[in-house]
């Protein structure tokens, strides 16, 4: 099971009702963290899921509603009694936005460890990879895209593989000693044993689906956004505009309308669009829900510190 939870619904000022934009995902008991805008870490404290645990901040773009809390989150974070690395990941000119803002928090007992995701011609980067990295929370795959924002930005997609189902009829045949089955499938592999070498894919069965959550935000519509996104399970986005009438807003600012976001997902045949990132002069976003509904029927309206349980099919 994998856990999402929105920090923050809000875009462009924090509101009584909304922070802005965070949202965390926890897997196997440790965390990521999708963009700190102001007063991430008071919605982090109300939903009660810590902080030592958080191993990677994904930044969306530099604009202030998505990275002005990293100061005192990474404070906090070092309170906390963390010391081991946390990677930041984000567009083009991060290591300057995370750096300027250290300026207050420029003594911490971890290393930050800066990654600028890389464009391509495509837009699209396989960023991370599972087990590859140093980084704590195996199986996941983060992916980024390019998006069409006023500042350089970048969407991601979060896949969660699924080891495959242990086979012991392919371990006998294998010749896999019965001492490393449990060992083969839990993923460490290969195992030098009794002078032969073994590996994972000798007790194991057929792939298993797992699962996909995509977040788009700050952009207008682009060709590539529902090839990125295809197949998600959850796919978070932005919906700053709901009213259609305010598409020249949405032009302007390079934002989208309910409706746009909608379009997304039927294009990118998702599960669930779950809308975030409202305009502060958006007091009800559900007066126009209906909007969304009329493009894809599984739309929900995000709201702070809503938790979505994703388990594997």
């Amino acid at each position: 099971m994998i856990e999402v939870a929105l920090l923050g619904t809000g875009g462009g000022m924090p509101m009584p009702e909304r922070n802005l934009s965070a949202l965390l995902i926890r897997y196997k008991g440790r965390k990521i963290l999708v963009d700190c805008g102001e007063g991430t870490q008071v919605s982090m404290r109300m939903l009660g899921w810590g902080f030592k645990s958080l191993d990677i901040i994904c930044i969306t773009h530099g604009h202030g509603d998505h990275t002005v809390g990293l100061p005192g989150l990474l404070t906090t974070l070092g309170n906390s009694g963390r010391t081991e690395p946390i990677t930041v990941i984000g567009p083009s000119g991060i290591t300057d936005i995370v750096n300027g803002l250290r300026v207050i928090a420029p003594f911490l007992p971890y290393e930050i460890k800066i990654v600028e995701a890389p464009q391509s011609s495509l837009g699209f980067s396989k960023l991370y990879g599972g087990l590859e990295l140093s980084y704590e929370i195996p199986d996941i795959t983060i992916s980024t895209l390019d998006l069409d924002h006023t500042w350089p930005c970048i969407g991601y997609s979060f896949c969660v593989h699924r080891r495959p189902e242990f086979d012991p009829m392919k371990a006998l045949e294998n010749g896999v000693p019965k001492e490393l089955w449990n060992r083969l499938q839990g993923g460490e592999s290969p195992i030098e044993y009794q002078g032969s070498a073994y590996s994972g894919y000798m007790v194991q069965g057929e792939e298993r689906k797992g699962i996909k959550i995509s977040f788009i935000t700050d952009t207008r519509p682009t060709e590539a956004i529902p090839g990125f996104i295809e197949g998600s399970d959850l796919f978070i986005c932005e919906g700053v505009y709901g009213d259609d009438d305010n598409l020249d807003k949405a032009l302007a600012s390079k934002h989208m309308t309910f409706r746009e976001a909608a379009q997304l997902a039927k294009d990118g045949s998702v599960k669930e669009l779950l809308l975030t990132h409202f305009s502060p002069s958006m007091g009800d976003p559900e007066k126009y829900l209906g909007n969304a509904l009329e493009v894809f029927g599984n739309t929900t309206l995000g709201t702070d510190r809503m938790v979505r349980e994703l388990n594997f099919g």
